[in-house]
């Protein structure tokens, strides 16, 4: 597993919350369907985790919540990674045997199953190939989107499926954005991300050489307003960084670009310009 990606000095995405219509039932979802485990639960909340210890997702049931709304801002998916490629096989054992709907894909860096929970929230689950692997040229690496041989990949299901293994990472977010340009200065100037691909209404960015933390594209339209609050979507993501050192300039950097940093006990809090709420914690 390419696991310097998502470790420091790395800046990258560790947790995500999202709105849901019915807590209980979107539990449920998430541990028969996705196979993560509940570490915490209130009548409005609940903490998913994969190791028993670390939160990766976070369901929020919004008093007034209403369905997901569409053409807007907002989560595109979120995407959890693997640790082995065996995994990734038995997860699609998995899928098969509970006819539970998806697709696939196979991107060159990665292999990836694609999920709709049933509120309408896009998830990810892939297995990423070896970094020395992955094709780079001019500071761009390439990415495609190819049918996935699931075949091939099913020949390395090893055993029963029970849940995500305790590896598994929160291994990029992929955001629906009203506006290209300022969503690039934004998360370039501001956050200190590169562009490591563009194509069709969307840039891919990371630090540290990683095919993408981040995924940005305008495919809900050019200026698409955010969703209300209280809708079924994106709440928040978590941007980890090494060192309150590494912190203090990002939030240096967004406040001269004209972002407004609010300062929390436990972390800063951002919105990107289409609306996207980033907690930066270290």
């Amino acid at each position: 597993m390419n696991e310097q990606f998502h470790q420091k000095p790395v800046t990258f995405v560790g947790e995500v919350s999202i709105n849901v219509l019915d807590l209980n039932d979107a539990v449920k979802f998430y541990q028969d369907i996705i196979g993560l485990q509940l570490l915490k639960k209130t009548n409005r909340q609940a903490v998913l985790t994969a190791d028993g210890k670390n939160p990766l997702l976070t369901l929020e049931q919004p008093a007034d919540v209403i369905p997901k709304e569409g053409r807007t801002s907002g989560l595109y998916h979120f995407a959890l990674l693997l640790p082995n490629r065996a995994d990734l096989a038995v997860f699609l054992r998995h899928l098969l045997q509970t006819k539970y709907p998806f697709g696939a894909a196979d991107h060159g860096v990665s292999e990836a199953l694609y999920i709709t929970d049933p509120d309408g929230n896009g998830i990810e689950i892939y297995f990423d190939r070896p970094a020395d692997d992955w094709e780079w040229a001019d500071g761009e690496v390439a990415m495609g989107t190819e049918p996935l041989d699931g075949n091939d990949l099913l020949n390395e299901a090893d055993g029963e499926w029970s849940r995500l293994p305790a590896g598994t990472l929160m291994g990029h977010i992929h955001l629906h954005v009203s506006d290209l340009r300022k969503t690039e200065e934004f998360y370039m100037q501001g956050l200190g991300f590169s562009v490591v691909n563009r194509f069709g209404g969307a840039l891919f960015t990371s630090t540290g050489g990683y095919h993408h933390h981040i995924g940005l594209n305008t495919w809900n339209g050019v200026g698409v307003p955010a969703p209300k609050k209280n809708s079924v979507g994106l709440n928040w993501y978590t941007l980890v960084f090494a060192d309150e050192e590494m912190r203090n300039k990002a939030t240096e950097q967004l406040r001269r670009i004209g972002a407004v940093v609010i300062e929390e006990e436990a972390f800063y809090v951002v919105a990107d310009p289409s609306g996207n709420e980033i907690h930066l914690v270290v």
